[in-house]
């Protein structure tokens, strides 16, 4: 029997590859893999039951302390970004696929299967994965070239039961970091979001109208407690993610440059990321010197590029994680942040490793002598004073 492993969310394009694999590709048994990166429990419940109903075997894999661990944390030491935007979906691509490798190998598949587009990232993300193993990828969206308007009817065909519609043709991705929202008109730059697209944040016009302060406390670059009560990671974000986005935080409309360079226009909701990068970079200000901090910004990008593409095997990160890491010995102290109507801004922050003295810099210390600083002043601009001379003989 001609076994396939397929990364399966209980969406429609992985849906409907189930029978697709075995009417185009002839595989004779579907096995569906499901990991748990932090979707609703509702969401994982309705994927484990769609799929043992049309494929052959599932497997659900509770991956949420993992991804955490070894996806999120890091991330946060990065203060990843790309292009100005939080990166979520990316982060929990290449865990989906290691998983989905582990089950293949287990089952002795003899193939692994998505239901990425061949316009978007994910293909890439999964594949880079995929591809470190002799099994062969089977892509049916991109082999058939399929629309998301034939999905809809082959699955109506078949009786598969689907959340998208015509009507409202949004596809969603979401993790306990991020939640992603695009298709439909949304695909129309010029088109303003109706608010239904949104469940993590508060429409900001519609929040709290009374700011409120939160303090996060950093060890060694990630989060450990939540307005002083010390907590795992998953729980720490989720615990945020609720208080953030009730005060309208943490939303993106953008136009993201995708790997392939189609210019995509994406929206984003990521309250809890959003106030944990924040507090995180603050913090840096305080315990990182100024050299630390204009080379870190670099390698921060760096980074978050290899992230975005999904490329955690690259040699590269790997030596990008050891320099952060050896950064974040001294990212340890707290920050409080003051969330109000969509706005995310730090109002203090304290550490036991911050490279700044008050007695020093407070305009009433007596600690330095003022005077000392008139030979540096002498110099500072000094080429610049000589230029000027020169160019005005």
């Amino acid at each position: 029997m001609k076994k396939v492993v397929l990364a399966y969310s209980g969406g429609l394009d992985t849906s409907v590859c189930i029978p697709i694999l075995k009417e185009n590709y002839g595989f004779d048994k579907v096995i569906t893999v499901t990991v748990d990166v932090g979707q609703p429990p509702e969401e994982i419940g309705t994927a484990s039951k769609k799929a043992k109903l049309i494929a052959d075997k599932h497997y659900t894999i509770d991956a949420k302390d993992e991804f955490v661990r070894d996806y999120i944390f890091p991330a946060i030491k990065a203060n990843a970004m790309y292009e100005g935007y939080v990166i979520g979906t990316s982060l929990a691509r290449p865990l989906i696929a290691k998983k989905c490798v582990d089950v293949a190998k287990k089952e002795k598949a003899d193939a692994l299967a998505h239901g990425c587009t061949g316009r978007g990232n994910d293909q890439l993300r999964f594949e880079a994965v995929f591809r470190t193993t002799d099994l062969p990828v089977i892509a049916p969206m991109r082999d058939m070239n399929l629309s998301r308007s034939w999905e809809i009817e082959y699955a109506k065909e078949h009786r598969i039961p689907v959340p998208v519609t015509k009507a409202k043709p949004w596809s969603v991705d979401e993790n306990i970091w991020s939640r992603s929202i695009e298709g439909g008109r949304l695909e129309d730059p010029s088109f303003i979001p109706p608010e239904e697209i949104y469940q993590w944040t508060q429409d900001p016009l519609k929040a709290p109208n009374k700011p409120e302060i939160v303090s996060i406390g950093f060890g060694a670059g990630v989060p450990v407690s939540l307005n002083g009560k010390k907590m795992g990671g998953v729980g720490l974000i989720m615990a945020l993610q609720k208080i953030a986005g009730k005060h309208g935080v943490g939303r993106t409309d953008t136009m993201e440059d995708r790997v392939l360079g189609l210019k995509a226009r994406e929206n984003y909701e990521h309250p809890a990321a959003t106030v944990l990068l924040t507090a995180h970079r603050d913090l840096e200000k305080l315990c990182l010197s100024r050299a630390e901090l204009k080379h870190k910004a670099s390698i921060d990008e760096a980074w978050a590029e290899l992230g975005y593409m999904g490329l955690v095997d690259e040699p590269l990160y790997a030596d990008l994680n050891a320099f952060i890491d050896k950064t974040q010995e001294r990212i340890n102290g707290t920050v409080k942040v003051r969330l109000f109507k969509g706005s995310c801004m730090p109002v203090g922050r304290e550490s036991p490793t911050a490279l700044y003295s008050e007695e020093l810099v407070s305009f009433d210390g007596k600690t330095m002598d003022q005077k000392d600083a008139e030979g540096f002043a002498k110099f500072h601009g000094f080429q610049a004073r000589l230029y000027k001379k020169l160019i005005n003989q």
